[in-house]
């Protein structure tokens, strides 16, 4: 199942993988001298991801329409499989935080690709056999959740201690434009395949990308920083309180955290009722879907590529508020289509949406990398997800139950609409006014 980078998603898109440097001042294996080109190692993380995020975005198609097209899953049972998808977030989240604090983290990135690749393994397996269930593709969203946070949470903190400060937008701009590279791709890969060897069948190719991922982590030869001594930990209670207390507590992480976690609600709400409304109510087939996903998604590369540049000149602040906002006001034109003008509508809404929101996440999750100390990186990483996609379940569940009430295109609405409230956070708060990001802080630990 898609990972996502990014915290923040569109009604059509899911979350994707992704401070001050921890890395030794003396030369190692694959230090780069200036651009990440000539970093071995980051390019070895960069492969890795890269057939990785072709792999989920065949099962961001195949998925759901195995369940509205194979099982005629109703909407309040695509709400629920959406919502199990992004329930570890809330659940393991924040324990989540402190193992990537306390233990090397490039274990955990390697097992937590292996983890998934075995259980997409079973959605094949049952299609083929003809064991395939609502039932099972539940406890498949749940496990892959799992290491989908095991994942995310570590991958976020592991890439501060393999490049330096200076090289993170650049590191966080090269991941995205392979996230939009296969969100451009990879869409119409994954309608053609479900249209040529079945739903079930085509989640095999993302199976077989997280184990092409873990390889390319094993041969990474920088070491990390040491963990914390034992001796030096406390409790994980104490611990993962203190990861709140982070954000929670720094205004500007705070309304990061806010806006992303009401941004993700919204859209939330829309995605879970999203395929069924392509296929029933603007009678689109996977073909199609795939297309208007490829096409929509060339405006992420263009936020990836455009991310640096407009913080520069126009301030950190500044690109962040636009970002959120145009990701957010393209959703309206999603609720409007109809199946003669689905194909147009779809592209453009998912064309400004995803150029906005790729925009927003490459500057935020760089933002924090940079204020956040090397000792919290972990914690503040987990603490964000559980925060930000904490909201992802229970939208997916209101999505779900509105699709029953009032109707998918009803749903798919008051996501959109709501969706536009988002940018208040960053209007009200001291980010509005950063140009730059401001130096890497030291939080006082939290009291026993």
């Amino acid at each position: 199942m898609a990972p996502a980078t990014a915290p923040v998603t569109e009604p059509w898109a899911r979350p994707s993988r992704g401070r001050a440097s921890a890395s030794s001042d003396e030369p190692g294996p694959g230090r780069s001298g200036g651009s990440l080109w000539r970093h071995r190692d980051f390019l070895k993380l960069w492969l890795g991801e890269t057939v990785s995020e072709f792999g989920s975005q065949v099962t961001l198609v195949a998925m759901p329409l195995a369940a509205a097209l194979v099982l005629r899953a109703t909407p309040a049972e695509m709400g629920i499989l959406a919502a199990l998808e992004m329930l570890p977030f809330l659940l393991i989240s924040l324990p989540a935080g402190v193992w990537a604090d306390r233990l090397h983290r490039r274990p955990i990135l390697i097992s937590a690709d292996i983890l998934r690749a075995l259980v997409l393994l079973a959605v094949p397996i049952a299609g083929l056999t003809g064991h395939l269930s609502m039932p099972l593709l539940y406890v498949v969203a749940v496990i892959a959740g799992v290491g989908t946070v095991l994942f995310d949470v570590s991958y976020m903190s592991y890439l501060p201690a393999l490049v330096e400060r200076d090289n993170l937008i650049e590191g966080n701009s090269k991941m995205e434009l392979t996230r939009s590279a296969a969100q451009l791709a990879g869409p119409g890969l994954g309608g053609l395949l479900v249209g040529l060897i079945g739903a079930a069948q085509a989640i095999l190719a993302d199976s077989l990308s997280f184990f092409v991922s873990a390889l390319m982590l094993l041969i990474i030869r920088k070491p990390e920083p040491a963990p914390a001594p034992r001796d030096e930990r406390r409790h994980m209670v104490h611990e993962m309180r203190e990861g709140l207390g982070v954000v929670l507590g720094n205004p500007i992480l705070r309304a990061i955290a806010a806006t992303t976690a009401t941004s993700n609600l919204f859209s939330s709400m829309a995605f879970a009722v999203l395929f069924l409304f392509a296929t029933r109510d603007l009678r689109m087939d996977a073909v199609h879907i795939g297309v208007a996903l490829a096409l929509g998604n060339l405006g992420a590369m263009v936020g990836a590529l455009a991310a640096g540049r407009a913080a520069t000149r126009f301030g950190v602040g500044n690109t962040l508020m636009v970002g959120i906002f145009v990701g957010a006001a393209a959703s309206l034109l999603v609720p409007l289509a109809e199946p003669a003008t689905a194909l147009p509508f779809l592209v453009i809404a998912m064309l400004f949406g995803s150029a906005g929101s790729t925009t927003y996440n490459i500057n935020q999750v760089s933002l924090r990398q940079s204020i956040t100390p090397d000792r919290l990186q972990g914690r503040m990483n987990a603490s964000m997800r559980f925060i930000v996609w904490g909201t992802m379940p229970i939208g997916s569940l209101l999505g779900g139950a509105l699709g029953t009430l009032i109707g998918v295109r009803g749903a798919i609405a008051v996501g959109a609409v709501g969706g536009l409230f988002t940018v208040l956070w960053l209007v009200f708060s001291p980010v509005r006014s950063l140009r730059t990001p401001p130096p890497a802080w030291e939080a006082a630990p939290a009291e026993s």
